[in-house]
């Protein structure tokens, strides 16, 4: 069965990335959200990502006009009771998350594939809050989703081959490059990721270097895009603080334990760039390291 209707949950910045990808490559997409004021501000981030990229002539008016179509916005789960597919972007909590596929097992028909977008917990503590198991995937898209090329496919011990390949090939009809992942807290990117990050706080706490010393010397000397830093104030502060709790939770190494700064920063509000504050002040031109 191809999959010609997408369901997604959530229009965060996660969520409307993906339902633009899928709109933009034909598919019929409805999106929902908690309220109209939620939902209000998904529209505008979808419209703004797809404005862009006619600015940057990656995407035709005409193109883009016809995605557009086919989007279709709702505050009702129950609107996604026809989706062949059905994807959860919603706030990294295991009862929120679950709470919400409890509801769409009872409305979704057989066939429906549910996945999660989530980046920590693990597939099978969702999968088993339904009636489903074997119809249910993780879907991790990364930031931003309309950008960046992977997709990891996570599979549970339960998941089908079908459902499996089905997932798989969606991936790859959106553009992006999908991997097979097991279900394991943290998939393969941020299991290796956020403990190099986690790391490099430590090393800060220890006074080995400063912030911008740091960041200069992981992009100098190892040829990444950026330092560490200033991914974090990418990804979130928040966000990272409680990825590292879920995996320390799963996996009980210290290497995913949040250090006490991390913990501190969180406690000031200083999320990174969504906020204007993290390791780094973003209010002006160009980031300057704040006092530590």
């Amino acid at each position: 069965m191809q999959i010609e209707k997408v369901g997604v949950v959530g229009c965060g910045l996660m969520g409307s990335g993906i339902a633009e990808i899928a709109a933009k490559s034909g598919l019929a997409v409805r999106v929902r959200e908690v309220d109209e004021g939620a939902l209000e501000a998904g529209k505008k981030r979808i419209r703004k990502s797809m404005d862009r990229a006619v600015d940057k002539e990656k995407l035709t008016a005409e193109d883009r006009d016809a995605a557009w179509e086919r989007l279709s916005f709702t505050t009702k789960v129950a609107d996604l009771a026809d989706c062949d597919l059905v994807i959860e972007a919603i706030v990294e909590e295991l009862k929120a998350k679950n709470t919400l596929f409890e509801e769409l097992d009872g409305l979704c028909g057989e066939g429906t594939i549910f996945a999660s977008n989530t980046s920590s917990l693990t597939i099978t503590d969702m999968a088993a809050a339904t009636s489903r198991p074997e119809r249910f995937v993780g879907l991790h898209f990364f930031n931003p989703v309309p950008v960046m090329k992977l997709v990891e496919v996570v599979r549970t011990i339960a998941t089908s081959d079908e459902t499996f390949d089905r997932a798989f090939a969606f991936s790859k009809a959106l553009g992006k490059t999908p991997i097979a992942a097991k279900d394991n807290s943290g998939f393969v990117v941020n299991l290796l990721l956020v403990p190099y990050m986690l790391d490099a706080i430590r090393q800060l706490e220890r006074g080995v270097a400063s912030v911008a010393d740091i960041d200069t010397g992981m992009m100098l000397g190892c040829g990444y895009p950026m330092g560490p830093f200033t991914l974090c104030d990418f990804v979130g502060i928040d966000t990272l603080y409680k990825i590292s709790e879920i995996m320390y939770e799963e996996y009980r190494e210290e290497r995913y334990a949040p250090p006490p700064l991390l913990k501190r920063i969180v406690s000031l509000g200083r999320y990174g760039r969504k906020t204007g504050k993290g390791f780094y002040d973003w209010s002006g031109d160009d980031p300057v390291p704040m006092p530590i």
